[in-house]
């Protein structure tokens, strides 16, 4: 036999002594001399604890009946089974008083339900369908498994990277690699994205932000959805509020789902990029009334959701999934704040993104709270004090916090950035005004609370809805590969197909769309605020104009990395982008501009202009698309901008700002094709001339160079080659 079935057989074949255990703490904790097990049910009478020998064990070896004189202390129900080894699974269950109208209480002692507090757990038995009616499910349920806590962190802490200086890249940790030309030794695992790292280097960003990694329902989904044979992909579904997805581990089998998931976060850490989860406290899996018991239902009764005040069997809905955490209660508020510091403390996380976050703003009547104890509890935790905070400002029921959410350290996702920057860029008229405000770090929705630029989360696409190159590829959305007949997802995508729907060999169309992907990604990383960029962006991933992909673990949604390949100049830009973005202080400052003179300049920190600089622009104009402006430098040796978007389909001739000692060079023109898009400052060229013709759909920016009268360069960087053309080139004549 095997080591492992020695094991298999030693833990079956005896019956471990027990002794009280401790109330504290919860879940199950492998000491010297066994585990300690215990959970927390406010309205349990009799609780049993199911030891099996592997998650898929049809039996449990050994069950252990908690008696309420021993085993039982306030809420919790503990015991410890003494020389118990780690690798055991295990479930509970739980009786108490029957469902009513009145109380709300689910208690089903037919149902074997997994621990709320477990660090690891397996779905390979697990059926949704069986947990959702009446009935013994013991043969198709989820367990837990006793993990080994032990791990050799190697020093690493998690990062302290400024959030003026982030560029957060939203990925799917199983998408990521999922596809055959990602060449990864464990596709769509933690360990697959590990070997991703050093593209993610290349790339320059500096914070992952993970989808869903909370262990989810990977069956949560309609059931003409689940009848295609698809499943719940993104994974805002979760169940398992400490324990990593078992279906991103490589052996979630043996329990190494800790360790697995700590490898990835000191891999990253050690590649200088931080860690963001995304986190999904506004719902469960446990859905509506008639969704599946599988663990919140069972054990704590009625209060860890919000439910009807006249019949608590009815869950409030303001998420769109069935049901709404009840947040606010200060059991469920003590839940969430432990595990989002066990998170912190044992994984090293450096922050979070909060899905549907407004929900989290409701009281137990489903009113909205001024100052809701979970949201300022998570913001005054000591433990999470140089944690990255993100809310999704807004539910599925209406309420809408952008620019309001509680709370002033928190960062926001940008609605409103979003939108402004789709229509500006899909050539809408009379939304430069916003624009300007949006590229300015959104001082309407920030400044008057105190906040900060860094509260704004810039982005222009997301994981919900069309990528990047969809965004100007399709003008409808098409998820009929969903199987809900294409009414699910969004319908206001702000969107432009460029003149044809969808795919097309038309080269016109084809270099209209690379452009405007182009000029997405330069207004996004020059706009003040924090950006967020989505994966495979950067080399025009397409999910074929479906912009609802929760349920396509398939090509649909994987990223095939052969187009890194095939749109290697798409790639260059962003990458070039990045860095350029990187080089400039005056583009993550961390308070807002204010359009005066620093002290120590010559220069407003930034003035506008029309086409003619400084000529003021043309705010009270309703079919303006042109926007101009220069951007002061803050840094000793950083160069000033000069920033031209023309989101019109005519040309303009820009006319530039003369600086005293300065000439202007060109460095980034969407409008050409790579390398000339983008030019590294040791490659410019001055441009000796004070004007520059703006193509339509087209985004400039010029880099000044500081010169002597002799012409010599002033700062380091610049090539024998540029130093021989501006030796040629007079100062601009301000007269």
């Amino acid at each position: 036999m095997t080591g492992f079935d020695d094991f298999l057989v030693l833990i079956m074949l005896r019956k471990y002594n027990l002794r009280w255990g401790s109330p504290y703490p919860h879940g199950a904790k492998a000491s010297e001399g066994g585990v300690n097990f215990s959970i927390s049910s406010r309205h349990a009478t009799y609780v049993e604890l199911l030891l099996f020998a592997t998650a898929d064990c049809q039996s449990p070896f050994q069950v252990i009946p908690l008696k309420m004189e021993k085993n039982h202390t306030f809420f919790s129900w503990h015991v410890f089974v003494e020389e118990l080894p780690v690798g055991t699974w295990y479930a509970w269950r739980i009786e108490g008083t029957s469902h009513t109208q009145e109380s709300g209480l689910r208690f089903d002692h037919e149902k074997l339900l997994l621990d709320p507090w477990a660090r690891a757990v397996s779905d390979k038995l697990w059926s949704r369908a069986a947990a959702c009616v009446p009935g013994d499910n013991s043969a198709c349920a989820m367990r837990a498994v006793v993990v080994d806590d032990r791990y050799d962190w190697e020093g690493d802490t998690p990062l302290a990277i400024r959030s003026e200086k982030a560029i957060i890249y939203e990925l799917h940790v199983g998408g990521f690699t999922r596809h055959s030309s990602s060449k990864v030794k464990h596709p769509g695992t933690f360990s697959g994205l590990i070997e991703k790292i050093p593209y993610l280097q290349q790339l320059g960003i500096t914070h992952v932000e993970l989808l869903p990694v909370m262990a989810f329902d990977e069956q949560d989904v309609p059931p003409h959805t689940a009848d295609l044979g698809l499943k719940n992909y993104w994974g805002y579904s979760t169940h398992s509020f400490f324990s990593p997805h078992p279906g991103y581990c490589v052996t979630p089998e043996q329990g190494t789902h800790i360790r697995e998931f700590r490898d990835l976060v000191k891999a990253l850490h050690k590649a200088g990029i931080g860690v963001i989860m995304d986190v999904v406290f506004n719902h469960t899996s446990e859905a509506g009334t008639d969704g599946p018991v599988i663990n919140f239902k069972g054990i704590t009764g009625n209060s860890f959701y919000l439910t009807d005040k006249q019949d608590k069997r009815i869950f409030l809905d303001y998420t769109g999934c069935g049901n709404t955490v009840n947040a606010n209660h200060p059991l469920v508020t003590n839940f969430i704040i432990s595990c989002l510091e066990y998170w912190v403390r044992e994984m090293h996380v450096d922050g979070f993104r909060f899905d549907l976050a407004s929900a989290l703003a409701r009281g137990e009547d489903g009113s909205v709270m001024q100052d809701p104890p979970l949201v300022w509890g998570i913001e005054l935790s000591e433990q999470l004090a140089k944690t990255k905070l993100i809310a999704e400002a807004w539910d599925a029921a209406g309420l809408y916090q952008v620019g309001s959410f509680p709370g002033y350290r928190w960062g926001e996702w940008n609605g409103m950035y979003r939108d402004a920057i789709r229509r500006f860029l899909r050539g809408d008229k009379g939304v430069t005004n916003e624009v300007a405000t949006r590229l300015c770090g959104s001082s309407d929705l920030y400044r008057h609370q105190g906040r900060l630029p860094i509260s704004g989360i810039n982005f222009i696409t997301c994981h919900d809805g069309f990528t990047l190159n969809d965004l100007f590829s399709y003008n409808e959305k098409h998820n009929e590969a969903n199987g809900e007949g294409n009414r699910d997802g969004c319908n206001n995508n702000l969107s432009s197909n460029c003149g044809i729907e969808g795919p097309t060999t038309d080269s016109a169309v084809l270099a209209l769309r690379r452009k405007q992907v182009k000029n997405a990604y330069a207004i996004l990383l020059l706009s003040h605020g924090v950006p967020m960029l989505l994966a495979g962006n950067e080399f025009l991933h397409s999910q074929q104009g479906n912009n609802n992909c929760y349920c396509q673990d398939n090509e649909l949604s994987w990223l095939n990395w052969n187009m890194t390949k095939n749109n290697a100049d798409m790639l260059r830009f962003v990458q070039q982008m990045i860095q350029f973005r990187k080089r400039h202080p005056a583009l993550m400052r961390r308070q807002f501009l204010t359009g005066k003179v620093p002290e120590g300049k010559k220069m407003p920190d930034i003035s506008w202009h029309g086409c003619e600089a400084g000529q003021p622009p043309r705010w009270d104009d309703p079919d303006n698309q042109f926007l101009a402006y220069t951007l002061t430098a803050v840094g000793e040796k950083e160069a000033d901008l000069h920033v031209v978007m023309n989101m019109s389909d005519t040309k303009y001739t820009a006319h530039l700002l003369a600086m005293e000692g300065k000439t202007w060079c060109l460095a980034i023109d969407t409008s050409l094709k790579s390398p000339k898009d983008i030019v590294e400052p040791q490659d410019q060229s001055p441009l000796g001339k004070l004007r520059y013709l703006v193509d339509g759909r087209s985004v400039v920016v010029f880099e000044s160079i500081a010169v002597t009268s002799h012409g010599a360069d002033l700062h380091s960087g610049k090539s024998s080659k540029f130093l021989s053309k501006l030796a040629g080139i007079k100062l601009f004549d301000h007269h």
